[in-house]
């Protein structure tokens, strides 16, 4: 199965480093810069012919973004909802780091948020074997819940997710 997993496009909490997790918050205008990206972006998913399906989360940011890669037609999938941060949505990460730093870099698995993390990448894994048997998948999606699928293809598990960095608008291309 390949996946071309792309981040949401930049938030007013983007910008201000805030967690939004499992907020419904819309995406920014979109500038000039980000429109280009946009376009190489695109050249790279036409390379891989068509999707057996075009998913987003249930969140709003993640389906303004399909559209403006213009798909209009996708299904939305709940288990690609962004992690839930409970009492750290709204706070800024920073806040979040320096309160569980050493679990949130080495051992995210252990911690409870809003969600269990476990529960969280059980809904990853969750969504890999709902989707096995396609073969072509474009995702837009959250920054920690890409970041936890890129873990969980290097190593197996989330315990990886906080060591790698995923921008707005990113695409990774994922095989599995």
């Amino acid at each position: 199965m390949q996946i071309a997993v792309i981040r949401h496009l930049p938030t007013k909490w983007n910008q201000r480093g805030v967690l939004q997790g499992s907020r419904d918050i819309p995406i920014l205008p979109i500038s000039k810069e980000t429109e280009d990206v946009i376009k190489q972006n695109k050249k790279h998913l036409d390379l891989l012919g068509a999707p057996d399906f075009i998913l987003t989360s249930s969140l709003i940011r993640t389906h303004e973004t399909a559209k403006l890669y213009g798909y209009h037609s996708f299904q939305k999938e709940p288990l690609l909802d962004e992690l839930n941060f409970g009492e750290f949505e709204g706070s800024p990460k920073s806040l979040l780091i320096q309160t569980h730093k050493r679990k949130w870099l080495e051992q995210p698995r252990d911690l409870i948020l809003g969600e269990p993390l476990v529960e969280f990448e059980q809904r990853i894994f969750k969504f890999l074997e709902s989707y096995k048997d396609f073969s072509n998948l474009i995702v837009f999606g959250h920054g920690s819940w890409i970041r936890a699928l890129l873990s969980i293809k290097q190593s197996g598990s989330i315990n990886h997710m906080n060591q790698v960095e995923v921008k707005n608008n990113d695409l990774n291309l994922l095989e599995f």
